[in-house]
């Protein structure tokens, strides 16, 4: 049975992801969240969610058997399971009739998850959540949402949240930008356990390093205040359809360069009723650009 493509209905609520593309371009999110026209997978990505399930499925095993060897076993099973949920990806590697970009390819992915275990030893741990879905309403009605790839509980009760980059780190001066998505999910989680995460870590298998942060109450109330910032930013292109390109050097890697007016591209018809922008006074008050992580504009005065 063919499936009936859902009609366009305006943004309801947040992940880490799309904020950061607003943050990023307000027109990119515009094409992914509203539009939602198609993208072409990636090899990079497609990497990451290939080594994120290896390394949720390696805990599966009991403690002892948390192995190198045996994570890497895991991978050929983890790409079946992939291509069984998104035969797409099968175009990634289309070209490529001896397998030699492929084994490539999953060659990659075995020095990263290798990388892991020189800086986490999984037989000491045992996640309280793998891959959780969180969810949470602020005050003003915005709801947040996101995956976190792991939570760790320790016996006192303190939390860590844990994500995996399959990139390198960052520069020191785009810390902060990198460390957005992890406010965003220790703010979720204050709000649904009742207590602050004791530590944030980034684990970069890219280039073996291991970025932590230790939050307080007050960065997350700093971080929910621009959240709202963002999401009036949101709702006002939203109602306007007023969604301007903003251009980086991030932009060579866009897909939808054809339907940008930045490159001489048509944006589809906006699919949403509009109405003329009452006032703009307030929004634009509190959108500042700054650098972010990997060079991107963020719209907002700092995270």
């Amino acid at each position: 049975m063919t499936s009936v493509p859902r009609p366009p209905q305006p943004p309801s609520s947040l992940s880490p992801s799309r904020a950061s593309d607003f943050m990023q371009c307000p027109l990119l999110y515009r094409f992914r969240v509203i539009d939602r026209l198609p993208e072409k997978p990636s090899e990079a990505a497609t990497r990451g969610t290939l080594v994120h399930a290896v390394l949720e499925r390696l805990f599966d095993a009991p403690a002892a058997e948390r192995t190198a060897p045996r994570a890497k076993a895991l991978i050929p099973g983890q790409w079946d399971r992939l291509l069984e949920s998104k035969p797409e990806l099968t175009e990634l590697f289309a070209g490529d009739p001896e397998g030699e970009r492929l084994a490539g390819w999953l060659g990659e992915a075995e020095r990263l998850v290798e990388r892991w275990f020189s800086l986490e030893d999984p037989t000491r741990l045992e996640p309280a959540e793998r891959e959780m879905f969180v969810e949470t309403e602020l005050d003003s009605g915005l709801r947040l949402r996101g995956v976190i790839d792991r939570v760790d509980v320790a016996p006192t009760g303190e939390v860590r949240i844990v994500d995996y980059k399959t990139g390198k780190a960052p520069r020191p001066e785009y810390a902060e930008g990198a460390l957005f998505q992890m406010k965003f999910y220790a703010l979720v989680i204050t709000r649904l356990k009742k207590v602050v995460p004791r530590r944030l870590q980034l684990v970069y298998l890219g280039s073996g390093d291991v970025l932590t942060y230790d939050p307080v109450p007050a960065d997350l109330e700093r971080v929910e205040r621009k959240l709202l910032a963002l999401w009036d930013a949101i709702r006002l292109a939203t109602e306007t359809g007023e969604w301007r390109p903003r251009p980086t050097k991030l932009c060579g890697w866009c897909d939808h360069q054809s339907v940008c007016p930045e490159f001489g591209g048509t944006p589809p018809v906006y699919p949403l009723s509009v109405r003329p922008a009452e006032s703009v006074e307030g929004v634009q008050g509190r959108m500042e650009p700054v650098r972010a992580e990997a060079g991107p504009t963020v719209a907002l005065e700092g995270l």
